[in-house]
């Protein structure tokens, strides 16, 4: 057996069956893409409060190896909706006049 065949086969098992998943950071998700923005004070508070890289990716240094934690951000259910919350920040932002 591949390895790309071993890896693809350990990826179908680990994938939840669309029947039966329940997805229960669904509200939230539809609560955070319905958010308009129609004042400045709180896109750019939003832009402020959502960084733009992941804090929380490292790099250790201890007893003489370096250790690389990874970001976690992609572990986050709502990852892609507080992203693209924040793009609609800037975008609001950026359309605004000087």
């Amino acid at each position: 057996m591949t390895t790309t065949r071993f890896f693809s086969t350990l990826t179908e098992q680990s994938k939840p069956s669309k029947s039966f998943a329940i997805d229960i950071f669904s509200p939230l998700r539809q609560w955070l893409n319905q958010i308009e923005f129609s004042d400045r004070q709180f896109a750019e508070k939003i832009c402020h409060l959502i960084p733009a890289s992941c804090p929380f990716e490292r790099d250790v240094s201890a007893f003489g190896y370096t250790y690389h934690i990874p970001a976690l951000c992609k572990i986050n259910p709502v990852f892609e909706e507080v992203v693209n919350l924040r793009f609609r920040a800037l975008t609001y932002l950026s359309e605004l006049p000087c």
